[in-house]
């Protein structure tokens, strides 16, 4: 599959709206509940003058805040360029404009033009791609220290919801599609790249979120 390919269902979705509205909401309420413990799970593994890494991490907000927790650099490394303004005017008004970086590219696609770094962050972004256990692994390999990412549980009730979500896709004509995989796959790829399971993640009605981290 070619980024092209991977880049358009989500365009049809992640749209400057969709960006607008995220953005207000992170300014009202700040991180959920799981993005709060996943940023508690990677801030444990040390990141004073780290480089993190958000892939498909939209706004960046969990980079920001890493940031702000002691954290060199961030970079949001995304499919869809819609986030990219919202993403820097959020990162501006914070004052972490000269540290955080927005880019478009496929990690899939080409690996090498993205650099390593300490912590890689992988938010809700495996169910938006059939590519999602691969994604998984190529996040782990850019891990120097660990990898923090969430994904749909694979339960009935969630499985139920996706195939809603795409039957409503599918009835607006719409090309993008919502996945569940295999915790087990994701986490295997993740240490066939040699990480190590940290914590086995909090699990909510839908999500649940895992950290890894190098030996």
């Amino acid at each position: 599959m070619t980024g092209c390919c991977r880049a358009g269902p989500c365009e049809q979705v992640f749209r400057p709206r969709i960006a607008r509205r995220t953005l207000a909401r992170y300014r009202r309420r700040g991180l959920d509940e799981l993005e709060l413990t996943m940023l508690e799970s990677a801030v444990g593994t040390g990141v004073d003058g780290a480089r993190v890494l958000e892939i498909g991490g939209g706004l960046g907000t969990i980079g920001n805040e890493l940031l702000a927790a002691g954290a060199a650099e961030s970079e949001v490394v995304e499919l869809v360029a819609a986030w990219e303004p919202y993403a820097l005017e959020l990162a501006r008004e914070r004052g972490l404009g000269r540290q955080t970086r927005f880019r478009v590219v496929d990690i899939l696609d080409r690996p090498d033009e993205v650099e390593p770094a300490d912590i890689v962050i992988l938010n809700r972004v495996v169910c938006c791609t059939p590519d999602g256990v691969a994604l998984t692994g190529e996040a782990a390999s850019h891990a120097r220290r660990a990898l923090v990412l969430s994904f749909p549980r694979d339960v009935l009730w969630v499985r139920a919801a996706m195939r809603g979500l795409n039957a409503g896709m599918w009835l607006l004509r719409r090309s993008y599609r919502a996945f569940v995989h295999s915790p087990a796959a994701l986490l295997a790829a993740a240490e066939s790249e040699g990480l190590q399971p940290a914590a086995d993640g909090r699990r909510g009605l839908v999500w649940q979120y895992a950290s890894l981290t190098r030996p």
